[in-house]
């Protein structure tokens, strides 16, 4: 299962390891970057194919963010039943490769996640968001917008699970 509050880790450790300053210490562990690209980090034309990239590498997602919803004054035993409802959904959207991005901002604020959908219009985002008990009950609401990335951003999940001890 995708813990919520470790699935941005991967992300972190990209961005992190794409730091090319030169180590200090000669002993140190390789560069995770250079391990991941290896040598040649030229045009890989199957790669791209496979991740629907154009011809800057990137493709259109859909960006959510998850706020604070009208209804949120339900008692503690449902608030736990709605929150593993929306973890279990969150674990089968990833699954399905529908969701490549998840998380919750750190502060209290009025935005309280997002999500990255791996679909390129708002109205398959919308019925993805749907599904989500914490969407349904009115604990949440979502604001959709279209984004466009890298194409690579589907390998985040397979990359966090590598990390992932539980």
């Amino acid at each position: 299962m995708i813990n919520l509050k470790l699935f941005f880790f991967p992300l972190l450790v990209i961005v992190c390891a794409c730091n090319t300053q030169p180590s200090q210490n000669a002993s140190a562990a390789p560069n995770l970057y250079d391990a991941i690209i290896g040598s040649d980090s030229s045009y890989n034309a199957t790669m791209a194919a496979k991740l629907g990239a154009d011809e800057r590498g990137m493709k259109p997602y859909v960006m959510a963010f998850l706020k604070r919803g009208p209804n949120r004054n339900q008692d503690s035993i449902t608030v736990a039943e709605i929150q593993k409802g929306h973890m279990d959904n969150i674990n089968r959207m990833a699954e399905s490769g529908k969701l490549v991005l998840a998380g919750p901002f750190m502060d209290d604020g009025e935005i309280r996640g997002i999500y990255l959908f791996n679909v390129p219009t708002i109205e398959e985002a919308q019925a993805l968001t749907a599904t989500d008990p914490a969407i349904k009950s009115g604990r949440l609401i979502m604001e959709l917008h279209p984004w466009y990335g890298s194409a690579a951003m589907p390998l985040i999940t397979p990359l966090h699970r590598q990390m992932e001890k539980k």
